[in-house]
């Protein structure tokens, strides 16, 4: 999704929009940073642990692109990649952290005994987990 297309749905107006979104109060755009925000997903990990899974990435073959401590695109389409190469169906590897990604991730976590529900959704046990894990993880 474009940074254009990011902005408009921000503010809530795209082409095609209704009469009740034509009608509207005009929002405030969404900065560039904003929409850098939103291309992350850090499943709850704070950044020293996101750090550590980019490193674990990098140091098992899967380029996570910059260790920032941010989980964005580039970071999840090499856990998809990983998580795929072990046959945990990640699906496509988009970078998008859909519902096949929090299945493979909870598929990965069960094998070291998280007990997780299979589910596709990242609620406070998958979340909990994958920080568990990744705290566990060295440093780089």
């Amino acid at each position: 999704m474009s940074a254009t297309a990011v902005a408009g749905i921000a503010a809530g107006s795209l082409a095609g929009a209704g009469p009740a979104l034509a009608a509207s109060p005009p929002a405030t755009a969404a900065s560039a940073q904003d929409v850098s925000v939103l291309a992350v997903n850090n499943l709850g990990l704070e950044p020293a642990q996101a750090k550590k899974w980019q490193c674990w990435l990098r140091r098992t073959g899967y380029n996570p692109g910059t260790i920032d401590g941010l989980l964005g695109t580039a970071s999840w389409k090499a856990a998809q990649r990983k998580f795929n190469d072990m046959g945990l169906g990640a699906g496509t590897p988009d970078g998008v952290v859909g519902p096949n990604t929090i299945r493979a991730l909870q598929r990965y976590l069960n094998k070291y005994n998280a007990g997780l529900d299979v589910d596709g959704i990242a609620g406070p046990q998958t979340r909990f987990a994958f920080a568990l894990y990744a705290s566990g993880l060295p440093r780089c």
